[in-house]
């Protein structure tokens, strides 16, 4: 069966590099729909020819409603206002939705988490395979390491990001936190300025860097007495976020109503094979 995928923000950085993902997985899926926002100066635009290739057929538009009924799930990356605006949509049509959107408020995330409780649905802060394994080094590094350690965590992206620190950066203080069995958000220091004191030890720190145009890097600083332990993942393409949710998408379609992560795909994905 060729999947039947939407995408959000299709003219965008990340739009492109899903369409580019789609077009590479040969039969297995197929780019059906194009959104884009309402005031964008490319509706009606052709997405082959917007990658420079030939018309495909699929136009951008900004009426997702009206071509839900034509997938099988909608990819989104984009904004939370607009994410929030998509999964009305999605629920209403039981729409399977692959979020990779970041930057969501407590109450947006709540928002989130009410509409997609009859659909299945997959959201990750990052969908690269080598960052979900990051997540998992780094969890396991935290249980080693309790208590001997400190911890900062340090994010650098492009300038054009807009939340900060990242949702990877985050994840990454969430998996520190549940090895240490303690809940991240109590745990976090955003950046130093001043006479801080001496360093509390069971504290997480977050910095995030913004310049230029850096994918993303992530880096875990596990600092002892005598040694440090640094676990690292630097993003060089957003291909690898792309295909990675390019993956989740055909295989969520296949996923009983439900909340699922990247972390879901992988685990799956391991054991079958």
């Amino acid at each position: 069966m060729t999947v039947r995928i939407g995408i959000t923000g299709a003219a965008g950085r990340m739009g492109r590099m899903l369409t580019s993902a789609i077009a590479q997985s040969g039969d297995a899926c197929q780019l059906v729909a194009a959104i884009e926002r309402p005031e964008s100066s490319l509706l009606g635009a052709d997405m082959g020819e917007l990658m420079g290739g030939d018309p495909s057929g699929t136009l951008i538009t900004s009426d997702l409603a009206t071509i839900a009924d034509q997938l099988d799930v909608l990819i989104d990356f984009t904004v939370p206002e607009a994410t929030l605006q998509h999964v009305g949509i999605c629920a209403a049509k039981e729409l399977p939705m692959v979020v990779g959107t970041t930057g969501f408020t407590d109450t947006q995330a709540d928002a989130l988490a009410a509409a997609v409780a009859s659909v299945p649905f997959c959201q990750s802060s990052n969908f690269a395979p080598g960052v979900n394994l990051t997540f998992r080094l780094v969890e396991a590094a935290a249980k080693a390491l309790a208590g001997t350690v400190d911890i900062e965590i340090i994010e650098t992206h492009h300038r054009h990001k807009i939340d900060a620190p990242s949702g990877t950066a985050l994840s990454l203080g969430d998996a520190v936190a549940s090895a240490l069995g303690q809940d991240a958000t109590a745990l976090a220091v955003h950046g130093r300025e001043g006479r801080t004191g001496a360093r509390d030890r069971k504290s997480i720190g977050f910095h995030a860097v913004r310049g230029g145009d850096v994918v993303g890097d992530h880096t875990v600083i596990f600092a002892g007495d005598g040694e440090r332990l640094e676990i690292t993942h630097r993003a060089s393409s957003r291909m690898a976020f792309a295909q990675g949710a390019v993956r989740a998408a055909c295989w969520l379609v296949q996923q009983a109503p439900g909340r699922y992560s990247m972390q879901d795909v992988l685990a799956e994905q391991e054991i079958e094979s």
